[in-house]
């Protein structure tokens, strides 16, 4: 069973990151190439020298764009898959669809959206070289922290649901998941390396192209491997009460 859930989930997630590419392609590519073209005004009006160019940016929003949201929306469909393995039947009696659609939920908020509240995606000319290294692991705590309190918040709530029922407990860990996450993002520094003549548009068009790439593929693996998923174990239940019978 597991591996043919783990087929499913790297199968789906190619298909969401094609559409993610999609839509990159449409709105974060004309955003890239304006913050390109406003870090080459900047250099030229300080006079300094253009960088080798490595890789061309036909390359780099082309086949680059495309291998790697691919792979990475792959390689999360697959790990998608054994999470969803893992917590089916466990965490709450809902069926494969509906446990798809939260895990999914889950996962976009915990892995996407709070980290990227505190610590947002930025363009290219938008960010300090220097301190490349000091915003990575402040962006790792978050995830961390992140999903750690979203875990801890779960159990929180499969402990209180004998109490207080299943809708009054997914309110208390849900509040208590927002509380310590609006301490911790108050607590952590903040970084604002935007330059002043940068254009809040193209900057905040630019943020919302990549948190719509990945909520595509997020609800892609929600909505498509539930159903997938749902059809392998209508189709398999039958021989694994066979197997219980004997």
């Amino acid at each position: 069973m597991t591996r043919d859930l783990l087929i499913r989930g790297m199968i789906v997630g190619v298909i969401a990151g094609l559409l993610a590419f999609g839509f990159a392609r449409v709105f974060g590519e004309p955003q890239v190439d304006s913050a390109i073209a406003f870090e080459e005004k900047m250099s030229q009006a300080a006079n300094e020298a253009a960088e080798p160019e490595l890789v061309t940016r036909a390359t780099q929003a082309g086949i680059g764009l495309f291998t790697g949201i691919v792979v990475y929306s792959a390689a999360l469909g697959g790990l998608f898959s054994l999470v969803f393995a893992f917590v089916y039947g466990r965490v709450s009696s809902f069926g494969p669809r509906s446990t798809a659609a939260l895990l999914a939920l889950a996962g976009f908020i915990a892995i996407v959206l709070v980290p990227d509240i505190k610590y947002p995606a930025n363009p290219p000319a938008v960010g300090n070289p220097d301190t490349i290294t000091a915003r990575t692991e402040l962006f790792f705590v978050m995830l961390v922290l992140s999903v750690g309190s979203l875990a801890v918040a779960v159990a929180f709530a499969r402990r209180l649901h004998a109490r207080y029922g299943a809708w009054n407990s997914t309110l208390i860990a849900g509040a208590a998941f927002v509380v310590f996450i609006t301490l911790v993002q108050y607590l952590l520094p903040a970084i604002n390396e935007v330059p002043e003549q940068f254009s809040p548009n193209v900057l905040w068009n630019f943020r919302i192209a990549s948190l719509g790439i990945h909520a595509i593929v997020w609800a892609t693996l929600g909505l498509l491997f539930g159903a997938l998923a749902e059809r392998l174990m209508v189709k398999q239940q039958p021989r694994y009460r066979l197997q219980t019978a004997r």
